[in-house]
């Protein structure tokens, strides 16, 4: 199901936008949903960044596998 939303952009990179769509005939839609999509990805990779760093800082605690199914009483 799809919803809409309201989203403020700078008016050139929407006149970019438009460029795109008038080429790919696509419509902007389209290509704002394939642009969140691919940068999701992206989004993974910083917040793994910001895990691994918040262990080292001592700010998360790391756990092994081993030790959850200790903890749970699990073999």
């Amino acid at each position: 199901m799809k919803k809409a939303i309201n989203l403020r952009i700078d008016e050139s990179l929407l006149e970019e936008l438009d460029v795109y769509a008038k080429e790919l005939d696509r419509t902007r839609t389209y290509l704002i949903e394939k642009a969140v999509s691919n940068y999701f990805d992206t989004l993974d990779e910083m917040i793994s960044d910001k895990r691994i760093d918040d262990i080292k800082a001592g700010k998360s605690e790391m756990f092994t596998l081993k030790n959850v199914a200790i903890q749970l009483g699990l073999k």
